[in-house]
């Protein structure tokens, strides 16, 4: 394909993920062009072909994955469905992006780093929260050296809703890859991967919180990740009656730093109707600024001061750099190779808390 023509993206599903995590990004960017959507029985107030005029419309998997023009496949579906499509896709002749968790298990993710290598073409999972203003605020910090070596790394995404959600979702079946821990803890466990790579042992705490549920998937989790000398805690709550959910706590032989509230960008597409690109898209109110504690020595006065949140990439450059390396201009934004590792973790922290003893990784 000449550089200069956009990839054609074909997306498979038309839920939540697509709508507001994939669809403004990719139309975004000018490498891209969406192409076409698979959604299996549209609606009259539901139907992608009627939102986007011009797109390609499959009813199947299986006519688009025929459609030689496809060059990129984005697979929005529930996790249990990621393997086979992805293997389809690849086999297919197209490059693909798959929702987090990438897959079920550790074992298939490793299977689709095979096939992907035999057929030449590009994997990478959609891991957006790399690109949260917190979390590359937070890595900034740290590489800057004002927190020293740290000792607690603490990432949390706690809310506060003690009832169940009145609309029943595919999150709330009891399936592997579904529940908390595989929703969020894909996501903070990924961030501190990203940042300190495996840690040495694993101790998962994996359950339900909410009193008036009875099985269905777990709600809640804290996974801690033991490294050599620092201890992670990896913790997202449905009871959390605070004014402000902790984000991060981070502590370290020269400073700390404490940020409350989540990233902006997810409430900007789903709720307030922004698309990148909009003024203000992604940057945080100053009211959400973190602070950063120093000291200069061991019995120094702490010095407290409000840290600015850095001005974001946003979630656009996951497929920016996705772009670059569709032209073999880099790599891809996520490999799957790190996905698969942040799986296995996963799969320890649930082995941890079914058999109540830390695991070493």
């Amino acid at each position: 394909m000449a550089s200069n023509k956009p990839f054609n993206v074909a997306i498979v599903g038309y839920g939540l993920s697509a709508k507001v995590f994939h669809i403004p990004l990719i139309l975004a960017v000018p490498d891209f062009h969406l192409y076409g959507i698979v959604q299996r029985s549209p609606k009259p107030d539901d139907d992608a072909a009627k939102d986007h005029a011009g797109i390609r419309s499959w009813r199947s998997v299986d006519e688009m994955y025929a459609d030689s023009a496809v060059d990129v496949v984005v697979i929005t579906s529930i996790p249990e469905t990621h393997f086979d499509m992805c293997k389809a896709a690849l086999e297919a002749g197209k490059n693909v992006v798959v929702e987090k968790p990438f897959v079920p298990t550790a074992k298939e993710a490793t299977q689709l780093i095979e096939i992907a290598k035999k057929s030449g073409k590009l994997l990478t999972v959609y891991q957006n929260r790399r690109w949260d203003s917190d979390f590359l605020t937070l890595r900034r910090i740290m590489s800057e050296g004002h927190l020293g070596d740290i000792s607690e790394f603490e990432t949390h995404f706690d809310r506060h809703r003690p009832d169940p959600p009145p609309n029943a979702s595919w999150k709330n079946v009891d399936a592997p890859a579904h529940g908390s821990l595989y929703d969020l803890g894909s996501h903070l466990v990924d961030q501190v991967y990203a940042c300190f790579g495996n840690p040495k042992k694993v101790t998962g705490f994996v359950g339900i919180q909410r009193r008036s549920v009875e099985g269905g998937a777990a709600d809640s989790h804290t996974v801690l990740l033991h490294y050599e000398k620092m201890l992670v805690t990896v913790k997202a709550g449905v009871v959390s009656p605070e004014e402000e959910q902790l984000r991060f706590w981070v502590r370290g032989t020269k400073g700390s730093f404490k940020k409350f509230h989540l990233d902006v960008q997810e409430d900007q597409l789903r709720l307030n109707g922004m698309r990148p690109g909009d003024e203000g898209f992604g940057v945080e109110p100053e009211s959400h600024h973190g602070t950063l504690i120093t000291v200069a020595y061991e019995k120094a006065k702490p010095v407290r001061k409000t840290y600015p949140t850095v001005e974001p990439l946003t979630y656009v450059d996951y497929y920016k750099t996705f772009a670059r390396a569709l032209k073999g201009e880099g790599k891809v934004p996520v490999a799957p190779e790190d996905a698969r590792d942040v799986l296995r973790l996963l799969e320890l922290a649930l082995q941890s808390s079914k058999e109540g003893r830390t695991i070493e990784v």
